[in-house]
């Protein structure tokens, strides 16, 4: 039964820090095209600061800790499947931290990325929740 909770919670955390995730390189996109210094640039920081440190870092706390014992308790962090989503899940969260330090710069107007550079950057934690979610449903390895 606390499989099943725990397992629910995961879920919920994975959401929660993957809308995050995809939201954050968006305001970004809108933040570089925004003047610096203007109120506009001001909302997206305090826009930015909160999404990270309100629901994206807690989110990415609470999915690692129950992803961890869930691959342990459940799995015994056995199956090719379980590496390979580890492994992307280590790459999306390298690239939050890329993200946390984008929202540092711009904080201190030093953004020197184009609007261009976050709306790439933006559909790579599309891509790995794509590859995660097909690790985990269809287990092909």
């Amino acid at each position: 039964m606390a499989y099943e909770w725990i397992k629910a919670f995961h879920v919920m955390a994975v959401i929660a820090w993957m809308a995050g995730m995809l939201y954050l390189p968006r305001l970004m996109v809108y933040h570089a095209e925004a003047q610096t210094g203007s109120i506009q640039s001001e909302t997206f920081k305090i826009m930015e600061r909160r999404l990270l440190k309100g629901i994206i870092n807690p989110s990415m706390i609470i999915t690692w800790a129950l992803g961890l014992y869930l691959a342990w308790s459940a799995f015994g962090f056995k199956g090719g499947w379980l590496h390979g989503k580890i492994a992307l899940v280590l790459v999306l969260s390298g690239l939050h931290g890329y993200l946390a330090g984008r929202v540092r710069a711009f904080a201190e107007d030093r953004n020197d990325k184009p609007a261009r550079f976050y709306r790439v950057l933006n559909e790579v934690p599309a891509l790995l929740m794509a590859v995660i979610v097909i690790l985990v449903i269809v287990k092909p390895f």
